[in-house]
């Protein structure tokens, strides 16, 4: 039976799918969509959002919204998923899908096995978007519309990439969290053992840019700043050796004994430009070096060794 094949065999005019996308993601809303398909001009091709390619879905998403007897989509906010929970803000963002409607539709079915509360009579259907033709579509509206979202939403906070990961949980994204901390748009709740860890791993960074500190003067440095935040980002110290002013990068590892890590070039790009931000404050030209110093604690905490990688790089 194809998808169209089961939404004609309910025999119920005015038949509506419901479909969500977003529910996973750390950042961004949680979509929902609501579909009255035209019986009288079938589209061709509709499938699980996810099934399908990009270029497809946009295609389809233009003739969902073209050809449907009535579409709405609705959105459930990242404020609205902290506070109520995500399963409570997906059925917001379905009941918000299904008020929008122009058409008031006699049955819905709503993809998965739990009831969003719905003011009309509803059918759960598990693994609705590869059943019905109905939930396929909202399923294609949901997940294109929460996809143009997070572009938008990678205009607005380009260092985040949402382009590239749509704010799920990836390597990348985390990564990012890494080196730019929590924005408005991110989910709280769904963040609260990473944030638990961010503390744990920024009290050890601190300890090791201390170790660092200290290190340096030992060597002859004198210490000018520590923690400077600058246009670009960070800079973790600040030191004169000599005649040149050291921007050093702290690398703190904790347990078994690792290599420097070097630092990347997007990495790079942000400490150069902060280095100059703080420099042009300064007033004076200056010789620069730019050092990275690891610094490797023991499970105990205390300090197992530290390494100076002097001229780690180089601003091209």
């Amino acid at each position: 039976m194809t998808l169209w094949e089961y939404d004609q065999s309910l025999e119920t005019p005015l038949l509506c799918g419901v479909d969500e996308a977003g529910r996973g993601p750390l950042a961004g809303d949680v979509y929902a969509a609501a579909v009255i398909l035209d019986p009288e001009n079938p589209i061709e091709g509709l499938n699980d959002s996810k099934k399908l390619t990009e270029k497809r879905r946009e295609a389809l998403f233009s003739e969902i919204q073209q050809k449907a007897l009535a579409w709405s989509v609705g959105i459930a906010t990242v404020s609205e998923i902290d506070t109520y929970n995500i399963l409570q803000a997906t059925f917001l963002a379905m009941n918000r899908a299904v008020a929008g409607l122009s058409l008031s539709p006699r049955l819905v079915l709503v993809d998965g096995n739990r009831d969003p509360g719905l003011p009309v009579p509803t059918r759960l259907l598990v693994k609705g978007d590869a059943t019905s033709a109905s939930v396929a579509a909202a399923s294609i509206l949901a997940k294109v519309s929460r996809d143009h979202a997070m572009l938008q939403l990678a205009e607005q906070y380009p260092q985040y990439q949402f382009e590239r990961h749509k704010g799920y949980g990836t390597a990348l994204h985390y990564e990012m969290l890494d080196r730019y901390g929590i924005s408005p748009v991110h989910r709280r709740s769904f963040l609260k053992k990473y944030l638990k860890e961010a503390a744990e791993r920024l009290s050890i960074g601190s300890r090791g840019e201390g170790i660092a500190a200290q290190y340096l003067a030992g060597a002859g440095c004198q210490l000018l700043a520590a923690g400077v935040h600058c246009e670009g980002g960070e800079l973790d110290l600040i030191a004169r050796e000599g005649e040149l002013t050291l921007f050093v990068e702290v690398k703190t590892r904790t347990g078994a004994a690792s290599p420097a890590e070097a630092v990347d070039a997007a990495k790079q790009a942000h400490l150069v430009r902060a280095a100059r931000d703080w420099m042009a404050r300064q007033g004076t030209e200056m010789h620069c070096r730019f050092d990275v110093v690891e610094v490797e604690l023991a499970p105990d905490g205390s300090t197992r060794s530290v390494r100076w990688l002097k001229d780690a790089f180089r601003p091209s």
